[in-house]
Protein backbone atom coordinates (compact mmCIF):
# COMPACT_ATOMS: atom_id res chain seq x y z
CA UNK A 1 0.00 0.00 0.00
CA UNK A 2 2.84 2.40 0.87
CA UNK A 3 4.37 2.00 -2.57
CA UNK A 4 0.99 2.59 -4.24
CA UNK A 5 0.48 5.79 -2.27
CA UNK A 6 3.97 6.99 -3.19
CA UNK A 7 3.33 6.28 -6.89
CA UNK A 8 0.09 8.19 -6.79
CA UNK A 9 1.84 11.12 -5.12
CA UNK A 10 4.49 11.14 -7.87
CA UNK A 11 1.81 11.03 -10.58
CA UNK A 12 -0.04 13.88 -8.90
CA UNK A 13 3.11 16.02 -8.83
CA UNK A 14 3.94 15.13 -12.43
CA UNK A 15 0.56 16.22 -13.74
CA UNK A 16 0.70 19.39 -11.68
CA UNK A 17 3.98 20.36 -13.30
CA UNK A 18 3.13 18.96 -16.74
CA UNK A 19 -0.64 19.19 -17.25
CA UNK A 20 -0.39 17.65 -20.73
CA UNK A 21 0.46 14.29 -19.21
CA UNK A 22 -2.68 12.14 -19.32
CA UNK A 23 -3.20 8.80 -17.66
CA UNK A 24 -5.93 6.48 -18.90
CA UNK A 25 -7.96 4.01 -16.89
CA UNK A 26 -6.93 0.54 -18.04
CA UNK A 27 -10.52 -0.72 -17.98
CA UNK A 28 -12.54 2.18 -19.41
CA UNK A 29 -9.72 3.94 -21.34
CA UNK A 30 -11.15 7.25 -20.10
CA UNK A 31 -8.68 10.03 -19.48
CA UNK A 32 -8.17 10.65 -15.76
CA UNK A 33 -5.89 13.06 -13.91
CA UNK A 34 -4.48 11.63 -10.66
CA UNK A 35 -5.71 14.00 -7.99
CA UNK A 36 -6.37 13.42 -4.31
CA UNK A 37 -5.43 9.74 -4.43
CA UNK A 38 -4.78 8.03 -1.11
CA UNK A 39 -6.39 5.38 1.03
CA UNK A 40 -9.24 6.05 3.44
CA UNK A 41 -7.32 5.19 6.62
CA UNK A 42 -4.59 7.67 5.70
CA UNK A 43 -7.14 10.40 5.03
CA UNK A 44 -8.92 9.73 8.31
CA UNK A 45 -5.69 9.65 10.31
CA UNK A 46 -3.98 12.67 8.77
CA UNK A 47 -6.94 14.95 8.10
CA UNK A 48 -6.96 18.23 9.99
CA UNK A 49 -8.83 21.43 9.32
CA UNK A 50 -6.77 24.65 9.19
CA UNK A 51 -6.64 26.29 12.60
CA UNK A 52 -8.47 29.60 12.35
CA UNK A 53 -8.47 31.98 15.29
CA UNK A 54 -10.05 35.39 15.31
CA UNK A 55 -11.45 36.33 11.92
CA UNK A 56 -12.30 34.48 8.72
CA UNK A 57 -14.08 35.58 5.57
CA UNK A 58 -14.45 33.22 2.61
CA UNK A 59 -14.50 36.06 0.06
CA UNK A 60 -11.21 37.55 1.21
CA UNK A 61 -9.41 34.49 2.54
CA UNK A 62 -10.32 32.07 -0.26
CA UNK A 63 -11.79 33.72 -3.36
CA UNK A 64 -9.43 36.71 -3.41
CA UNK A 65 -6.46 34.41 -2.83
CA UNK A 66 -7.44 32.39 -5.91
CA UNK A 67 -7.72 35.65 -7.86
CA UNK A 68 -4.14 36.48 -6.85
CA UNK A 69 -2.93 33.04 -7.99
CA UNK A 70 -4.84 33.51 -11.23
CA UNK A 71 -3.09 36.80 -11.96
CA UNK A 72 0.28 35.24 -11.15
CA UNK A 73 -0.38 32.35 -13.57
CA UNK A 74 -0.60 29.82 -10.74
CA UNK A 75 -3.98 28.38 -11.67
CA UNK A 76 -5.32 26.43 -14.64
CA UNK A 77 -6.99 28.71 -17.23
CA UNK A 78 -10.54 27.63 -16.34
CA UNK A 79 -13.17 30.23 -15.50
CA UNK A 80 -14.27 30.32 -11.88
CA UNK A 81 -17.92 30.45 -12.95
CA UNK A 82 -19.14 29.12 -16.29
CA UNK A 83 -22.84 29.69 -16.96
CA UNK A 84 -24.87 28.58 -20.00
CA UNK A 85 -28.58 28.79 -20.74
CA UNK A 86 -28.95 26.28 -23.57
CA UNK A 87 -29.66 29.10 -26.04
CA UNK A 88 -26.04 29.85 -26.94
CA UNK A 89 -25.67 32.48 -24.23
CA UNK A 90 -22.71 32.01 -21.91
CA UNK A 91 -21.02 33.85 -19.05
CA UNK A 92 -17.46 33.00 -18.06
CA UNK A 93 -16.01 34.87 -15.08
CA UNK A 94 -12.56 34.44 -13.63
CA UNK A 95 -11.99 34.80 -9.88
CA UNK A 96 -10.78 38.32 -10.56
CA UNK A 97 -14.02 39.14 -12.41
CA UNK A 98 -16.09 37.58 -9.64
CA UNK A 99 -14.26 39.89 -7.27
CA UNK A 100 -14.93 42.96 -9.42
CA UNK A 101 -18.68 42.37 -9.75
CA UNK A 102 -19.23 41.20 -6.18
CA UNK A 103 -17.45 44.26 -4.76
CA UNK A 104 -19.79 46.50 -6.70
CA UNK A 105 -22.78 44.60 -5.34
CA UNK A 106 -21.31 44.78 -1.83
CA UNK A 107 -21.27 48.58 -2.21
CA UNK A 108 -24.90 48.45 -3.37
CA UNK A 109 -25.80 46.65 -0.14
CA UNK A 110 -23.91 48.98 2.18
CA UNK A 111 -24.17 52.37 0.42
CA UNK A 112 -27.55 52.28 -1.32
CA UNK A 113 -29.48 49.76 0.79
CA UNK A 114 -27.91 50.75 4.10
CA UNK A 115 -27.36 47.15 5.14
CA UNK A 116 -25.05 46.48 8.03
CA UNK A 117 -23.11 43.47 9.28
CA UNK A 118 -25.44 40.65 10.47
CA UNK A 119 -28.46 42.10 8.66
CA UNK A 120 -30.29 39.37 6.75
CA UNK A 121 -30.75 39.13 2.98
CA UNK A 122 -33.43 36.84 1.54
CA UNK A 123 -32.48 35.53 -1.92
CA UNK A 124 -34.78 33.86 -4.45
CA UNK A 125 -33.23 33.54 -7.89
CA UNK A 126 -33.00 30.70 -10.41
CA UNK A 127 -29.65 29.46 -11.71
CA UNK A 128 -28.36 32.77 -13.06
CA UNK A 129 -24.96 34.40 -12.43
CA UNK A 130 -26.45 37.03 -10.13
CA UNK A 131 -27.28 34.32 -7.59
CA UNK A 132 -23.57 33.69 -7.11
CA UNK A 133 -22.80 37.42 -6.94
CA UNK A 134 -25.31 37.91 -4.13
CA UNK A 135 -23.71 35.02 -2.23
CA UNK A 136 -20.27 36.62 -2.46
CA UNK A 137 -21.52 40.16 -1.77
CA UNK A 138 -23.13 38.93 1.46
CA UNK A 139 -19.80 37.43 2.49
CA UNK A 140 -17.96 40.69 1.75
CA UNK A 141 -20.42 42.75 3.80
CA UNK A 142 -20.94 40.29 6.64
CA UNK A 143 -24.67 40.18 5.94
CA UNK A 144 -26.42 36.86 6.51
CA UNK A 145 -27.71 35.08 3.41
CA UNK A 146 -31.06 33.25 3.45
CA UNK A 147 -31.49 31.28 0.18
CA UNK A 148 -34.95 30.23 -0.93
CA UNK A 149 -36.14 28.13 -3.85
CA UNK A 150 -38.03 29.80 -6.70
CA UNK A 151 -40.93 27.41 -6.11
CA UNK A 152 -41.98 29.03 -2.84
CA UNK A 153 -45.55 30.25 -2.50
CA UNK A 154 -46.59 33.63 -1.09
CA UNK A 155 -47.34 31.90 2.21
CA UNK A 156 -43.85 30.34 2.27
CA UNK A 157 -42.26 33.71 1.54
CA UNK A 158 -44.25 35.38 4.30
CA UNK A 159 -43.11 32.80 6.84
CA UNK A 160 -39.45 33.21 5.86
CA UNK A 161 -39.48 37.02 5.81
CA UNK A 162 -41.33 37.40 9.09
CA UNK A 163 -39.45 34.67 10.95
CA UNK A 164 -36.04 35.88 9.83
CA UNK A 165 -36.66 39.62 10.00
CA UNK A 166 -34.85 40.00 6.66
CA UNK A 167 -34.20 43.63 5.72
CA UNK A 168 -33.54 43.00 2.03
CA UNK A 169 -34.96 40.67 -0.60
CA UNK A 170 -33.37 39.94 -3.98
CA UNK A 171 -35.48 38.17 -6.60
CA UNK A 172 -36.60 38.35 -10.23
CA UNK A 173 -39.63 39.84 -12.00
CA UNK A 174 -41.54 36.53 -11.83
CA UNK A 175 -41.38 36.23 -8.05
CA UNK A 176 -41.60 39.92 -7.17
CA UNK A 177 -45.46 39.91 -7.26
CA UNK A 178 -45.50 37.19 -4.58
CA UNK A 179 -43.22 39.28 -2.38
CA UNK A 180 -45.49 42.30 -2.87
CA UNK A 181 -48.46 40.24 -1.66
CA UNK A 182 -46.87 39.76 1.75
CA UNK A 183 -44.47 42.70 2.12
CA UNK A 184 -46.96 44.87 4.09
CA UNK A 185 -46.90 42.19 6.81
CA UNK A 186 -43.07 42.30 7.03
CA UNK A 187 -42.10 45.53 8.83
CA UNK A 188 -38.36 44.76 8.83
CA UNK A 189 -38.21 44.61 5.01
CA UNK A 190 -37.00 47.96 3.67
CA UNK A 191 -35.08 47.13 0.49
CA UNK A 192 -36.41 45.16 -2.50
CA UNK A 193 -34.02 44.47 -5.39
CA UNK A 194 -35.20 42.98 -8.67
CA UNK A 195 -32.96 41.22 -11.20
CA UNK A 196 -34.35 41.98 -14.64
CA UNK A 197 -32.58 42.28 -17.97
CA UNK A 198 -35.66 43.53 -19.82
CA UNK A 199 -35.45 47.10 -18.46
CA UNK A 200 -38.88 46.65 -16.93
CA UNK A 201 -39.73 48.70 -13.86
CA UNK A 202 -41.83 47.77 -10.83
CA UNK A 203 -43.08 50.16 -8.16
CA UNK A 204 -41.23 49.84 -4.89
CA UNK A 205 -38.37 47.83 -6.41
CA UNK A 206 -34.83 48.84 -7.33
CA UNK A 207 -33.22 47.34 -10.43
CA UNK A 208 -29.94 45.53 -9.75
CA UNK A 209 -28.27 46.60 -12.99
CA UNK A 210 -29.12 50.25 -12.36
CA UNK A 211 -27.82 50.08 -8.81
CA UNK A 212 -24.52 48.51 -9.81
CA UNK A 213 -23.95 51.18 -12.45
CA UNK A 214 -23.86 53.84 -9.71
CA UNK A 215 -21.27 52.34 -7.36
CA UNK A 216 -17.52 51.80 -7.33
CA UNK A 217 -15.79 48.44 -7.55
CA UNK A 218 -13.56 49.40 -4.61
CA UNK A 219 -14.70 47.70 -1.45
CA UNK A 220 -12.93 46.64 1.74
CA UNK A 221 -14.10 43.24 2.95
CA UNK A 222 -15.63 43.23 6.43
CA UNK A 223 -13.58 41.45 9.10
CA UNK A 224 -16.00 38.77 10.25
CA UNK A 225 -15.30 36.81 13.44
CA UNK A 226 -15.00 33.12 12.63
CA UNK A 227 -18.12 32.29 14.65
CA UNK A 228 -20.27 35.06 13.16
CA UNK A 229 -23.43 33.89 11.34
CA UNK A 230 -22.86 33.45 7.62
CA UNK A 231 -26.01 31.83 6.25
CA UNK A 232 -29.38 30.50 7.33
CA UNK A 233 -31.09 27.68 5.45
CA UNK A 234 -34.73 26.83 5.98
CA UNK A 235 -35.20 23.09 6.40
CA UNK A 236 -37.80 21.36 4.25
CA UNK A 237 -40.35 21.39 7.03
CA UNK A 238 -41.80 17.90 6.54
CA UNK A 239 -43.02 18.13 10.13
CA UNK A 240 -44.03 21.53 11.44
CA UNK A 241 -42.84 24.86 10.09
CA UNK A 242 -39.41 25.06 8.44
CA UNK A 243 -36.61 25.70 10.94
CA UNK A 244 -33.84 28.26 10.41
CA UNK A 245 -30.56 26.33 10.32
CA UNK A 246 -27.69 28.74 10.97
CA UNK A 247 -24.08 28.24 9.91
CA UNK A 248 -21.05 30.28 10.94
CA UNK A 249 -18.38 31.82 8.71
CA UNK A 250 -16.10 28.83 9.25
CA UNK A 251 -18.75 26.11 9.24
CA UNK A 252 -19.14 25.93 5.46
CA UNK A 253 -16.29 28.27 4.49
CA UNK A 254 -13.68 25.83 5.82
CA UNK A 255 -15.74 22.78 6.77
CA UNK A 256 -16.66 21.96 3.19
CA UNK A 257 -12.99 21.31 2.45
CA UNK A 258 -13.82 17.69 3.23
CA UNK A 259 -16.46 17.71 0.47
CA UNK A 260 -14.41 19.51 -2.16
CA UNK A 261 -11.06 17.82 -1.70
CA UNK A 262 -11.96 14.27 -0.76
CA UNK A 263 -15.50 13.44 -1.85
CA UNK A 264 -15.74 15.60 -5.00
CA UNK A 265 -11.99 14.99 -5.53
CA UNK A 266 -11.54 18.44 -7.05
CA UNK A 267 -8.49 20.40 -8.14
CA UNK A 268 -8.13 23.75 -9.88
CA UNK A 269 -8.16 21.91 -13.23
CA UNK A 270 -11.65 20.53 -12.73
CA UNK A 271 -15.03 21.66 -14.04
CA UNK A 272 -17.84 20.70 -11.65
CA UNK A 273 -21.51 20.58 -12.61
CA UNK A 274 -23.93 20.24 -9.72
CA UNK A 275 -27.62 20.31 -10.69
CA UNK A 276 -29.03 21.26 -7.28
CA UNK A 277 -31.75 23.87 -6.90
CA UNK A 278 -30.44 27.21 -5.64
CA UNK A 279 -32.67 27.01 -2.57
CA UNK A 280 -31.02 23.81 -1.32
CA UNK A 281 -27.96 23.71 0.96
CA UNK A 282 -26.44 21.23 -1.51
CA UNK A 283 -25.81 24.15 -3.87
CA UNK A 284 -23.70 25.78 -1.17
CA UNK A 285 -21.96 22.44 -0.60
CA UNK A 286 -20.84 21.91 -4.17
CA UNK A 287 -21.52 24.99 -6.28
CA UNK A 288 -19.98 27.55 -3.93
CA UNK A 289 -17.73 26.48 -1.07
CA UNK A 290 -16.63 22.92 -1.82
CA UNK A 291 -15.62 23.76 -5.40
CA UNK A 292 -14.08 27.19 -4.83
CA UNK A 293 -12.08 26.05 -1.80
CA UNK A 294 -10.26 23.88 -4.36
CA UNK A 295 -10.11 26.60 -7.02
CA UNK A 296 -12.33 24.59 -9.37
CA UNK A 297 -14.62 25.88 -12.08
CA UNK A 298 -18.32 25.89 -11.14
CA UNK A 299 -20.39 25.03 -14.19
CA UNK A 300 -24.05 26.09 -14.24
CA UNK A 301 -26.83 25.31 -16.68
CA UNK A 302 -29.90 27.55 -16.45
CA UNK A 303 -32.21 24.54 -17.04
CA UNK A 304 -35.48 25.63 -15.37
CA UNK A 305 -36.58 22.00 -15.09
CA UNK A 306 -34.54 18.82 -15.00
CA UNK A 307 -34.47 17.44 -18.53
CA UNK A 308 -32.65 14.20 -19.25
CA UNK A 309 -31.72 14.98 -22.87
CA UNK A 310 -30.38 18.42 -21.86
CA UNK A 311 -28.26 16.85 -19.12
CA UNK A 312 -26.79 14.15 -21.37
CA UNK A 313 -26.11 16.61 -24.20
CA UNK A 314 -24.41 19.01 -21.78
CA UNK A 315 -22.20 16.29 -20.33
CA UNK A 316 -21.18 15.39 -23.88
CA UNK A 317 -20.63 18.91 -25.18
CA UNK A 318 -18.78 20.65 -22.33
CA UNK A 319 -15.50 19.66 -20.60
CA UNK A 320 -17.23 18.71 -17.35
CA UNK A 321 -14.99 16.47 -15.26
CA UNK A 322 -17.16 16.06 -12.14
CA UNK A 323 -20.92 15.57 -12.11
CA UNK A 324 -23.15 15.77 -9.06
CA UNK A 325 -26.89 15.17 -9.08
CA UNK A 326 -29.62 13.52 -7.02
CA UNK A 327 -30.33 9.77 -7.09
CA UNK A 328 -33.72 10.56 -8.60
CA UNK A 329 -31.97 12.24 -11.53
CA UNK A 330 -29.68 9.25 -12.11
CA UNK A 331 -32.76 7.00 -12.15
CA UNK A 332 -34.24 9.19 -14.88
CA UNK A 333 -31.01 9.35 -16.89
CA UNK A 334 -30.44 5.60 -17.10
CA UNK A 335 -33.86 5.19 -18.71
CA UNK A 336 -32.58 7.11 -21.75
CA UNK A 337 -30.58 5.61 -24.60
CA UNK A 338 -27.18 6.71 -23.26
CA UNK A 339 -25.31 4.97 -26.06
CA UNK A 340 -26.04 8.03 -28.25
CA UNK A 341 -23.78 10.18 -26.08
CA UNK A 342 -20.06 10.39 -25.41
CA UNK A 343 -18.67 11.45 -22.05
CA UNK A 344 -15.02 11.99 -22.91
CA UNK A 345 -14.23 14.56 -20.20
CA UNK A 346 -16.23 13.05 -17.36
CA UNK A 347 -14.07 11.50 -14.63
CA UNK A 348 -16.02 11.48 -11.39
CA UNK A 349 -19.75 11.13 -10.56
CA UNK A 350 -21.33 11.67 -7.15
CA UNK A 351 -24.81 11.81 -5.67
CA UNK A 352 -26.43 13.02 -2.47
CA UNK A 353 -29.83 13.85 -1.06
CA UNK A 354 -31.11 10.32 -0.49
CA UNK A 355 -29.62 6.82 -0.83
CA UNK A 356 -29.07 5.55 -4.36
CA UNK A 357 -30.15 2.09 -5.47
CA UNK A 358 -27.34 -0.35 -6.38
CA UNK A 359 -29.20 -1.21 -9.60
CA UNK A 360 -29.00 2.43 -10.70
CA UNK A 361 -25.27 2.52 -9.90
CA UNK A 362 -24.71 -0.63 -11.96
CA UNK A 363 -26.57 0.67 -15.01
CA UNK A 364 -24.76 4.02 -14.87
CA UNK A 365 -21.41 2.18 -14.71
CA UNK A 366 -22.36 0.09 -17.73
CA UNK A 367 -23.27 3.21 -19.72
CA UNK A 368 -20.40 5.51 -18.73
CA UNK A 369 -17.65 3.33 -17.31
CA UNK A 370 -17.83 5.36 -14.08
CA UNK A 371 -18.90 4.58 -10.55
CA UNK A 372 -21.30 6.82 -8.64
CA UNK A 373 -19.77 7.87 -5.31
CA UNK A 374 -22.43 8.47 -2.70
CA UNK A 375 -22.35 11.26 -0.12
CA UNK A 376 -24.50 11.60 2.97
CA UNK A 377 -25.08 14.79 4.92
CA UNK A 378 -27.70 17.27 6.04
CA UNK A 379 -28.50 20.97 5.94
CA UNK A 380 -27.08 21.03 9.48
CA UNK A 381 -23.73 19.46 8.55
CA UNK A 382 -21.00 19.08 6.00
CA UNK A 383 -20.37 15.58 4.60
CA UNK A 384 -21.18 13.02 7.32
CA UNK A 385 -20.21 9.92 5.36
CA UNK A 386 -19.39 8.95 1.80
CA UNK A 387 -17.51 6.79 -0.61
CA UNK A 388 -14.19 8.36 -1.52
CA UNK A 389 -11.82 7.75 -4.43
CA UNK A 390 -9.63 4.74 -3.66
CA UNK A 391 -12.28 3.08 -1.46
CA UNK A 392 -14.08 -0.13 -2.31
CA UNK A 393 -17.73 0.63 -3.02
CA UNK A 394 -20.26 -1.54 -1.23
CA UNK A 395 -23.48 -1.07 -3.20
CA UNK A 396 -26.24 0.08 -0.88
CA UNK A 397 -23.85 1.52 1.71
CA UNK A 398 -23.42 5.28 2.20
CA UNK A 399 -19.69 4.71 2.72
CA UNK A 400 -17.51 5.48 5.69
CA UNK A 401 -17.48 8.37 8.13
CA UNK A 402 -16.23 11.69 6.82
CA UNK A 403 -12.82 12.78 8.18
CA UNK A 404 -14.64 15.81 9.58
CA UNK A 405 -16.61 13.82 12.15
CA UNK A 406 -16.54 10.94 14.61
CA UNK A 407 -19.69 9.13 13.44
CA UNK A 408 -21.19 6.39 15.60
CA UNK A 409 -24.41 4.38 15.78
CA UNK A 410 -26.03 5.15 19.14
CA UNK A 411 -29.22 4.33 21.00
CA UNK A 412 -31.89 6.87 21.96
CA UNK A 413 -29.86 7.89 25.02
CA UNK A 414 -26.66 8.50 23.04
CA UNK A 415 -24.84 5.29 24.01
CA UNK A 416 -22.71 3.78 21.19
CA UNK A 417 -23.95 0.43 19.89
CA UNK A 418 -22.00 -2.58 18.65
CA UNK A 419 -21.24 -3.21 14.99
CA UNK A 420 -24.20 -4.53 13.03
CA UNK A 421 -26.77 -3.13 15.47
CA UNK A 422 -29.32 -0.69 14.11
CA UNK A 423 -29.62 2.66 15.85
CA UNK A 424 -29.40 6.43 15.42
CA UNK A 425 -26.68 7.87 13.21
CA UNK A 426 -24.88 10.29 15.54
CA UNK A 427 -21.94 12.71 15.45
CA UNK A 428 -19.77 13.08 18.54
CA UNK A 429 -19.91 16.64 19.91
CA UNK A 430 -18.16 16.18 23.28
CA UNK A 431 -15.68 17.05 24.56
CA UNK A 432 -15.35 19.26 21.48
CA UNK A 433 -18.19 20.20 19.15
CA UNK A 434 -17.03 20.22 15.50
CA UNK A 435 -17.11 23.79 14.15
CA UNK A 436 -18.48 22.40 10.85
CA UNK A 437 -21.81 21.62 12.49
CA UNK A 438 -24.68 24.11 12.41
CA UNK A 439 -24.71 26.71 15.17
CA UNK A 440 -28.38 26.51 16.10
CA UNK A 441 -31.95 26.52 14.93
CA UNK A 442 -32.23 30.29 15.12
CA UNK A 443 -34.90 31.45 17.54
CA UNK A 444 -35.74 27.89 18.62
CA UNK A 445 -33.49 26.73 21.49
CA UNK A 446 -35.83 23.82 22.33
CA UNK A 447 -35.57 22.32 18.84
CA UNK A 448 -31.81 22.82 18.97
CA UNK A 449 -31.54 21.02 22.31
CA UNK A 450 -33.66 18.10 21.07
CA UNK A 451 -30.90 17.17 18.58
CA UNK A 452 -28.41 16.22 21.30
CA UNK A 453 -28.18 13.11 23.48
CA UNK A 454 -25.26 12.65 25.85
CA UNK A 455 -22.08 13.15 23.76
CA UNK A 456 -23.79 13.05 20.36
CA UNK A 457 -25.76 15.07 17.85
CA UNK A 458 -28.50 12.82 16.49
CA UNK A 459 -29.16 13.21 12.77
CA UNK A 460 -32.70 11.82 12.94
CA UNK A 461 -31.64 9.00 10.61
CA UNK A 462 -31.42 5.31 11.42
CA UNK A 463 -28.65 3.01 10.26
CA UNK A 464 -25.97 0.53 11.28
CA UNK A 465 -22.22 0.13 10.85
CA UNK A 466 -20.73 -3.12 9.58
CA UNK A 467 -17.50 -4.77 10.68
CA UNK A 468 -15.52 -2.88 8.02
CA UNK A 469 -16.75 0.53 9.21
CA UNK A 470 -19.20 1.05 6.34
CA UNK A 471 -22.46 2.78 7.24
CA UNK A 472 -25.81 1.50 6.00
CA UNK A 473 -28.79 3.85 5.88
CA UNK A 474 -32.09 2.35 7.06
CA UNK A 475 -34.32 5.44 6.88
CA UNK A 476 -35.47 8.50 8.72
CA UNK A 477 -36.37 7.65 12.30
CA UNK A 478 -40.04 8.03 11.43
CA UNK A 479 -39.71 6.08 8.14
CA UNK A 480 -38.85 2.72 9.73
CA UNK A 481 -41.74 0.25 9.48
CA UNK A 482 -42.63 -1.91 12.50
CA UNK A 483 -44.66 -4.87 11.26
CA UNK A 484 -45.60 -7.80 13.51
CA UNK A 485 -42.46 -7.25 15.59
CA UNK A 486 -40.12 -6.83 12.60
CA UNK A 487 -38.26 -3.60 11.87
CA UNK A 488 -38.16 -2.96 8.11
CA UNK A 489 -36.21 -0.16 6.44
CA UNK A 490 -37.95 1.24 3.34
CA UNK A 491 -34.73 1.66 1.40
CA UNK A 492 -33.95 -2.07 1.33
CA UNK A 493 -37.38 -2.84 -0.13
CA UNK A 494 -36.98 -0.04 -2.68
CA UNK A 495 -33.61 -1.48 -3.67
CA UNK A 496 -35.23 -4.83 -4.35
CA UNK A 497 -38.07 -3.30 -6.35
CA UNK A 498 -35.83 -1.17 -8.58
CA UNK A 499 -34.04 -4.32 -9.75
CA UNK A 500 -37.26 -5.43 -11.46
CA UNK A 501 -37.45 -4.25 -15.07
CA UNK A 502 -41.04 -3.03 -14.62
CA UNK A 503 -40.10 -0.49 -11.94
CA UNK A 504 -38.95 3.01 -12.88
CA UNK A 505 -39.27 4.44 -9.37
CA UNK A 506 -40.66 3.34 -6.04
CA UNK A 507 -41.35 4.66 -2.56
CA UNK A 508 -42.04 2.44 0.42
CA UNK A 509 -43.94 3.51 3.56
CA UNK A 510 -45.90 1.96 6.39
CA UNK A 511 -49.61 1.35 5.98
CA UNK A 512 -52.08 0.57 8.80
CA UNK A 513 -53.14 -3.04 9.28
CA UNK A 514 -55.59 -4.39 11.87
CA UNK A 515 -53.57 -7.57 12.48
CA UNK A 516 -49.90 -6.57 12.13
CA UNK A 517 -50.28 -2.94 13.23
CA UNK A 518 -48.64 -1.77 10.02
CA UNK A 519 -47.39 -3.36 6.84
CA UNK A 520 -45.12 -2.45 3.96
CA UNK A 521 -46.78 -0.55 1.12
CA UNK A 522 -45.01 0.31 -2.15
CA UNK A 523 -45.96 3.14 -4.47
CA UNK A 524 -44.57 2.29 -7.90
CA UNK A 525 -44.02 4.22 -11.11
CA UNK A 526 -43.85 1.74 -13.98
CA UNK A 527 -41.49 1.84 -16.93
CA UNK A 528 -43.17 2.74 -20.22
CA UNK A 529 -43.17 -0.82 -21.60
CA UNK A 530 -45.05 -2.16 -18.54
CA UNK A 531 -47.73 0.52 -18.23
CA UNK A 532 -50.28 -1.57 -20.16
CA UNK A 533 -49.55 -4.87 -18.40
CA UNK A 534 -52.10 -6.61 -16.21
CA UNK A 535 -51.77 -4.91 -12.82
CA UNK A 536 -52.88 -7.83 -10.64
CA UNK A 537 -50.27 -10.06 -12.24
CA UNK A 538 -47.63 -7.34 -11.82
CA UNK A 539 -48.44 -7.08 -8.12
CA UNK A 540 -47.91 -10.82 -7.69
CA UNK A 541 -44.68 -10.76 -9.74
CA UNK A 542 -43.24 -7.83 -7.77
CA UNK A 543 -44.11 -9.39 -4.41
CA UNK A 544 -42.44 -12.64 -5.42
CA UNK A 545 -39.42 -10.74 -6.68
CA UNK A 546 -38.94 -8.91 -3.36
CA UNK A 547 -39.29 -12.15 -1.39
CA UNK A 548 -36.52 -13.68 -3.50
CA UNK A 549 -34.18 -10.68 -3.38
CA UNK A 550 -34.52 -9.88 0.32
CA UNK A 551 -36.07 -11.45 3.43
CA UNK A 552 -39.60 -12.72 2.74
CA UNK A 553 -41.14 -10.78 5.64
CA UNK A 554 -40.09 -7.50 3.95
CA UNK A 555 -42.20 -7.88 0.83
CA UNK A 556 -44.83 -5.16 0.16
CA UNK A 557 -48.22 -6.54 1.14
CA UNK A 558 -49.81 -3.54 -0.54
CA UNK A 559 -48.81 -2.07 -3.92
CA UNK A 560 -50.24 1.00 -5.62
CA UNK A 561 -49.24 2.09 -9.12
CA UNK A 562 -48.90 5.86 -9.57
CA UNK A 563 -47.88 8.17 -12.41
CA UNK A 564 -45.36 10.06 -10.27
CA UNK A 565 -44.03 10.29 -6.71
CA UNK A 566 -44.17 13.43 -4.58
CA UNK A 567 -40.74 15.01 -4.26
CA UNK A 568 -39.08 17.94 -2.54
CA UNK A 569 -37.47 20.75 -4.53
CA UNK A 570 -34.15 18.94 -4.20
CA UNK A 571 -35.53 15.72 -5.69
CA UNK A 572 -35.96 13.69 -2.51
CA UNK A 573 -39.04 11.49 -2.37
CA UNK A 574 -41.52 12.83 0.18
CA UNK A 575 -42.35 9.59 1.97
CA UNK A 576 -43.90 11.66 4.75
CA UNK A 577 -46.61 12.77 2.32
CA UNK A 578 -47.38 9.23 1.25
CA UNK A 579 -47.34 7.99 4.82
CA UNK A 580 -49.76 10.72 5.97
CA UNK A 581 -52.10 9.77 3.15
CA UNK A 582 -52.03 6.13 4.22
CA UNK A 583 -52.66 6.81 7.88
CA UNK A 584 -55.45 9.31 7.28
CA UNK A 585 -57.74 6.44 6.23
CA UNK A 586 -59.17 3.69 8.40
CA UNK A 587 -57.27 0.36 8.31
CA UNK A 588 -58.95 -2.33 6.28
CA UNK A 589 -58.52 -6.07 6.63
CA UNK A 590 -56.81 -7.80 3.74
Amino acid sequence: MKRLVDLRFILKELTRSHPRIIIRDSHTHKACHPKNFTDYDTIKHEFKFPQISGHFNFAEDVLDKWAEKEKAGGRAPNPALWWVDGQRREVQWSFEELGFHSRKLANVFTELCQLRQRDRVFLMLPRIPEWWLVNIACLRTGTVLLPGTCQLTARDILHRLRTSGAKCVVTDEFLAPLVDEVAPQCPALNCKIIVSHSNSRRDGWRNLQDLMSHVSSNHVCVKTPRDDPMSIFFTSGTTGSPKMTQHSQCSFGIGLTVNGKYWLDLTARDVLWNTSDTGWAKTAWSSVYGAWIQGSCVFVHRMPRFDTSTVLETLSKFPITTFCTAPTAYRMLIQEDMSKYSFGSLQHCVCAGEPINPEVMQKWKQATGLHIYEGYGQTETVLIAGTFKGMDIKPGSIGKASPAYDVQIVDDEGTPLSKGTEGNIGIRVKPHKPFCLFTEYTGDPEKTAECYRADFYLTGDRGYMDEDGYLWFVGRADDVILSAGYRIGPFEVENALIEHEAVAESAVVSSPDPIRGEVVKAFIVLTAEYESHDKSQLVADLQTHVKQVTAPYKYPRKIEFVEQLPKTISGKIRRVELRKREWSTKPEAE
